[in-house]
């Protein structure tokens, strides 16, 4: 990291930015990028100034701060949610946060934060017993033309590696995302979605047809007609999971 942080405020409650900026206009190393009032615009600003932190609050219209932390490519920024709720703190360390405020945020807990930071990735003491599993995401922000937009797990037919990013297709529609297929495979529900092949993940209720072709291979069709090849060494694992 950059001998300056500089870092980028999200929260859907204009107070709370304000106080955050105030707390933060003490602190000599840290600069303000820029800031979001909602999930959608925090990807926008998250693109546009490449920030080394984000403060993110975690209930905010369209999109929770998780949804935003889950949806960052690999290498993210540091996190550190803040919000006045003490039960997201499982689900914010499973997505590597720094570490986890309570509102109001006060001087002495920000700065043990900001400690935290500057040292590298968050301590045992920070991620104290965070062991259970985080819930795959029902919503995943994607782009289309200038704009991300929220998009259900459940309207996606499959996403596509293509040129160095994720394509989804949801319904009629297709949008573009930043994190690889391996970072989505960890996040999905394995009960929806499969991995088909190093470029494909689709979800299992949209698939309509699959047939076996030469060499052991595999060819499934989704329901908007689509066809996709599956590896041999996922085929018969595929074939598994539809039949259960």
């Amino acid at each position: 990291m950059s001998q300056r942080i500089r870092a980028l405020v999200v929260d859907d409650e204009q107070p709370a930015r304000e106080r955050l900026r105030r707390l933060l206009a003490e602190v000599p190393d840290v600069e303000i990028v820029g800031e979001a009032e909602d999930g959608e615009r925090a990807m926008e600003e998250i693109a546009r100034t490449g920030p080394d932190l984000l403060f993110l609050d975690i209930q905010m219209p369209g999109c929770s701060g998780l949804e935003v932390a889950a949806s960052l490519p690999s290498p993210r920024p540091h996190i550190i949610f803040c919000t006045a709720f003490d039960q997201y703190a499982v689900d914010a360390f499973e997505l590597s946060a720094v570490d986890y405020l309570l509102k109001p945020i006060n001087r002495a807990r920000l700065a043990r934060a900001l400690d935290r930071v500057r040292g590298g990735p968050a301590s045992d003491e920070a991620l104290g017993s965070a062991t259970a599993t985080t819930p795959a995401p029902s919503r995943v922000l994607a782009r289309r033309g200038a704009a991300y937009r929220v998009v259900q797990t459940q309207d996606v037919l499959c996403f596509i590696s293509e040129d160095g990013l994720t394509k989804v297709f949801a319904g009629d529609q297709h949008y573009w995302m930043p994190p690889t297929l391996n970072d989505l495979e960890s996040r999905l529900d394995p009960a929806r979605f499969f991995r088909i092949s190093r470029g494909a993940i689709v979800n299992l209720d949209a698939v309509r047809e699959v047939a076996p072709t030469v060499g052991g291979h595999g060819e499934l069709t989704l329901k908007d007609g689509s066809k996709h090849e599956v590896s041999r060494r996922r085929f018969k694992e595929l074939t598994e999971k539809l039949g259960s």
